[in-house]
């Protein structure tokens, strides 16, 4: 998941993972790459922040090698303090209102056909966050027609007027992750509930019907049983999410959940296949599978236009 962690595994830091091995799942090859360098400037000449740095994603080399990122919105100062999320949590600053224009003039500069937009969770806004997430949808579109937008939000403490703002602005994907399993929600998701992501899946859908793809994504190796995949899996289906990611965890710092175990790539497979199996439209499940990895690997827009 785009809001999952770590350092990528070729060059570990972890306190923890230093002392534990990887698997060879798990280790990547750092690209060489051009592309990698022409990223990195752009984002810093556009003062724009990604969760692929700031969430210390394993797969931002590879992403930002073929000249792709995840832009993250509203800061980079995240009110919650989520026992898996590297992300810092701070009192955030003030929304930039030019930081829309900037996201689109990425977009554009990149040649984004498939555009991921998320960001910190900013409790201290009366709609936290909403409008900002609407401004940024309307730019990038005026910039770059025909591109789809994949948002992924935070809960917005599921507050009706807060989703339907992000929904006014139309984007074919929104993404709000449930992170894991309900009996582990308490300890890994600072101040979020189980229902309430479930509620929020279920109100887009409500709202826009086949008009909006949904989307969502568990973390696994917290300590999961399968049975509690499953269920978690049918909650989302019982909530007409239409998409699932499901990647491993890896621990960002020693303060941190640590990894209870590592899931082997035939493990994901399987969940893959009871995924199909339940309806989801798309499923991307492999360790170093985040929310955004690989995310126009499925274009809605066919089916999205012929029902607008």
């Amino acid at each position: 998941m785009s809001s999952c962690s770590l350092t990528s595994p070729s060059s570990v830091s972890s306190p923890l993972l230093s002392r534990r091995r990887l698997p060879d799942w798990l280790k990547v090859q750092l690209p060489t790459s051009s592309a990698f360098t022409a990223t990195r400037t752009l984002l810093d000449d556009l003062h724009l922040h990604t969760v692929c740095e700031s969430a210390k994603c394993p797969n931002h080399w590879e992403c930002w090698s073929k000249g792709t990122a995840t832009f993250m919105i509203a800061g980079d100062r995240c009110t919650r303090a989520c026992g898996f999320c590297a992300v810092s949590t701070a009192k955030p600053l003030a929304l930039e209102n030019d930081e829309p224009l900037r996201v689109a003039e990425a977009t554009l500069r990149l040649g984004l056909k498939h555009v991921v937009i998320t960001a910190v969770a900013r409790d201290d806004l009366p709609d936290g966050g909403a409008d900002h997430f609407g401004k940024t949808i309307e730019a990038v579109r005026r910039l770059n027609p025909g591109t789809v937008i994949e948002v992924l939000t935070p809960d917005f403490l599921d507050r009706d007027s807060s989703i339907d703002s992000v929904l006014a602005a139309r984007p074919e994907i929104f993404n709000h992750n449930l992170e894991t399993v309900r009996r582990l929600t308490p300890s890994v998701r600072h101040r979020a509930t189980y229902d309430r992501s479930l509620s929020v899946l279920a109100k887009v859908k409500q709202r826009l019907g086949n008009q909006v793809h949904t989307k969502s994504g568990l973390m696994l190796g917290l300590g999961e049983t399968r049975d509690e995949v499953i269920e978690s899996m049918r909650d989302l289906r019982s909530s007409a999410c239409d998409m699932l990611t499901l990647g491993q965890y890896l621990q960002p710092t020693r303060n941190h959940l640590p990894v209870i175990e590592f899931i082997p790539p035939a493990v994901f497979a399987d969940y893959a296949e009871v995924g199909k199996e339940m309806g989801f439209v798309h499923v991307a499940s492999g360790p170093l599978v985040r929310s955004s990895y690989h995310a126009a690997d499925f274009s809605p827009l066919p089916a999205a236009r012929n029902l607008l």
